[in-house]
């Protein structure tokens, strides 16, 4: 019978991630913030910012997010 050799390659402690992917994640929690902010406000309701602006700019920083997590670094 053929053996099967198991490979512990598996180091405890490491992350799932690499450094660019955490703060590319970072960065689209900023700007999902700083969409939020564009949009409160006590101004009119209807105003550029809050109607336009700040729903681009949360779909941005969703889609970020998304980059963040599947990006994968070129291995040497």
């Amino acid at each position: 019978m053929a053996q099967i050799k198991k490979s512990e390659s598996t180091n405890k402690g490491s992350f799932v991630f690499g450094k660019l992917n955490y703060q590319l994640f970072i960065l689209s929690i900023i700007i999902v913030v700083i969409g939020f902010v564009l949009m409160s406000g006590k101004t009119d309701i209807y105003n550029f910012t809050k109607i336009t602006l700040a729903p681009i700019v949360i779909v941005l920083g969703f889609a970020l997010g998304f980059v963040a997590i599947l990006y994968k670094p070129k291995s040497k």
